[in-house]
């Protein structure tokens, strides 16, 4: 006589979480910034969380629907990301890169078009009416050279103020920046030891020295520190490492390389030492 087959899972444990935590942080996300970092910012994420997702469904890796974070409390976008859950062995190098290199630019490529709208609303204000209200932003090199080109010069005593797209836009850039960092089981982290295997520990190391000079720009990078100190010791292996990549998955890094030149932002918050010194009191 056969065993009972096993019960099949609920709707709920497929795709119910998913789908709870995706409508929190649309509302998180419109509450706080209104509709314009709701679908710039969500179309950002699902096309960075699914380019992982086809990558694995391509390769045939188990992997979860993305969970997404709400996060409306003290968030000046909405949210903390999102991620999906691989739960299945990687098969090769060439499926570890891919997967860890499908996210980055498709989110990137999302990102480029959710900027542009953004500059339509966006305009020059003085530097001194932020003393009154809103909060300035790091720009990545991307963000730099978009506004000249869309706005031109900016005026003497000037910023740029952005609406919801443009915030979208830039927080997109950040995401981007951030996860494609070489450490451990980042994005980065993924490609970097899809290229160099074991050699891969020497690039986390520089990366985590560099984080820590990061730190005099603002406290967020602490945090990051931390991180990577957790999630850089060592990267799990693949089934078979010793498959090559290819030439052409050679320029794919380079092109995230020049990605990730023009989306990370060294100083996202200027003011998070101000603001940390007045929340907690410290004088220096």
């Amino acid at each position: 006589m056969l065993p009972p087959p096993p019960p099949r899972p609920t709707a709920w444990k497929v795709w119910g979480r998913n789908l709870l935590l995706f409508v929190l942080t649309a509302l998180s996300m419109l509450i706080t910034g209104g509709p314009g970092l709701l679908f710039g910012g969500m179309a950002i994420m699902l096309a960075h969380e699914f380019g992982h997702y086809f990558a694995c469904r391509y390769y045939g890796i188990d992997a979860t629907l993305p969970f997404f974070l709400p996060f409306p409390v003290f968030s000046l976008v909405g949210t903390l990301g999102a991620f999906i859950r691989i739960k299945g062995p990687i098969p090769h190098r060439r499926a570890l890169f891919d997967v860890g290199i499908a996210g980055p630019l498709m989110g990137f490529v999302v990102a480029l078009p959710v900027l542009v709208f953004g500059f339509f609303e966006a305009s020059f204000v003085p530097t001194t009416s932020f003393d009154e209200g809103g909060f300035l932003l790091g720009d990545p090199l991307l963000l730099k050279w978009m506004t000249r080109i869309f706005m031109g010069p900016t005026p003497e005593g000037m910023t740029v103020a952005i609406g919801g797209l443009g915030l979208a836009g830039w927080f997109g850039l950040l995401l981007t920046g951030l996860n494609l960092l070489p450490i451990g089981q980042l994005d980065g982290g993924h490609v970097v030891y899809a290229l160099l295997r074991e050699r891969a520990r020497i690039v986390y190391r520089i990366a985590f020295v560099a984080c820590l000079g990061l730190i005099y720009f603002g406290p967020s990078w602490v945090v990051w520190a931390i991180l990577m100190l957790a999630l850089g010791r060592r990267h799990p292996t693949t089934l078979d490492d010793a498959q090559p990549l290819g030439r052409g998955r050679v320029f794919v890094a380079l092109l995230g390389v020049a990605v990730f030149a023009v989306s990370f932002v060294p100083d996202p918050f200027p003011e998070a030492w101000e603001i940390y010194r007045q929340i907690f009191g410290i004088k220096w």
